[in-house]
């Protein structure tokens, strides 16, 4: 693609409107004499005093009690991400903003211990990366993971981790403490083998290679491994579902889960951007893929099949999944935890 305008290292590449700002500033042509500054286009970690860090979480079709997310914004870019829509409510766009205008929960730890502090709280797991990578490049700096996870450690407080960076494996330590009292399962998002999808896709993630060592070395330390197929998308990577399934089994995962790509609030339009831009020789058969998976549209709303979708080409994906899913032994329990363990400090002397 040869496009003097694509900015190279980001998914998005417009700012689309925020639903809920009245007013905003746009430059409507690029040869305006506006008093106009443009954009600087590395990323700003905005750093904020979040007033509650554990969500919990009343879609019934997603699998988890509780979610907690250190970051708001991703920095990976994932163009098909659906948490790009959340970043609206801290009045950026799900666009460009989304990527490079990362708000970081400085006291994500404290709020955490003060949540499992709470004597009515019963503990079940809690899911880290409900929304954007708990592991994107922001930790390198802030090492706020890190320190959740130490506080879950501490309770022996159940976790499950989803992710895509390989950053990830300097908590191992850590991780395989947890894991030796079965307190962590992690799951590895892969959604192709092809770089060149993989760039423009998901710009400022690690490789597939770099996923399975992941999963391997974490897997040989003792901790529950899995890989996330995230999402499919017909006629652009949903034919790499084997692959990816017997890969990943043969590095040591033991589940996985799926989903079907759906395009809602302005990911429909970023999306749509990106994939004529990106791949304008088959957007119109991959967009009209896309809309047959969910009754003509690029998004359903619905609980239970907003993920899966519905129609010929989402039940052969479903199919695909089923039928690997028992060949590679990828069908383990994801959330085989122990919540027994969990201890508030001074409890344990209380007991005896």
């Amino acid at each position: 693609m040869e496009d003097s305008e694509y900015i190279k290292g980001r998914g998005a590449q417009f700012n689309p409107r925020n639903r809920f700002l009245k007013n905003e500033r746009i430059r409507e042509q690029i040869e305006s004499i506006d008093d106009w500054t443009i954009a600087n286009e590395a990323t700003v970690y905005l750093e904020d005093q979040a007033k509650s860090i554990v969500n919990k979480v009343e879609s019934p079709d997603v699998g988890m009690w509780y979610s907690m997310n250190p970051y708001q914004g991703c920095e990976h870019g994932c163009i098909y991400c659906y948490a790009r829509n959340a970043h609206e409510y801290w009045g950026y766009s799900a666009g460009i903003d989304f990527e490079k205008k990362i708000i970081v929960k400085k006291n994500a730890p404290q709020l955490l211990r003060k949540f499992l502090l709470n004597p009515r709280y019963e503990c079940v797991p809690i899911s880290l990366s409900g929304n954007t990578d708990c592991y994107q490049p922001a930790e390198k700096k802030f090492r706020l993971t890190r320190q959740l996870l130490e506080v879950c450690n501490e309770f022996n407080q159940p976790v499950g981790i989803i992710t895509k960076n390989a950053g990830i494996l300097r908590d191992t330590d850590l991780l395989k403490e947890m894991a030796a009292k079965k307190l962590v399962s992690v799951l590895v998002s892969i959604t192709s083998f092809d770089e060149d999808l993989r760039r423009a896709m998901e710009p400022r993630t690690t490789t597939a290679q770099q996923r399975l060592r992941v999963i391997r070395e974490l897997s040989t330390a003792g901790v529950r491994m899995g890989v996330m197929l995230g999402p499919m998308i017909p006629g652009l990577n949903e034919h790499e579902m084997q692959r990816i399934m017997q890969a990943a089994a043969s590095e040591g995962a033991i589940f996985s889960a799926y989903t079907f790509i759906r395009l809602n609030g302005a990911i429909k339009l970023i999306f749509h951007d990106w994939l004529y831009k990106n791949f304008p020789d088959r957007a119109d058969k991959v967009w009209h893929l896309i809309e047959k998976g969910h009754g003509g549209q690029v998004n359903d709303s619905r609980w239970g099949v907003r993920m899966r979708g519905e129609g010929p080409i989402a039940d052969l994906v479903r199919q695909q999944f089923v039928k690997y899913n028992k060949l590679y032994g990828l069908n383990a329990e994801r959330w085989e935890l122990d919540g027994t363990r969990f201890r508030r400090p001074g409890e344990q002397g209380k007991l005896f």
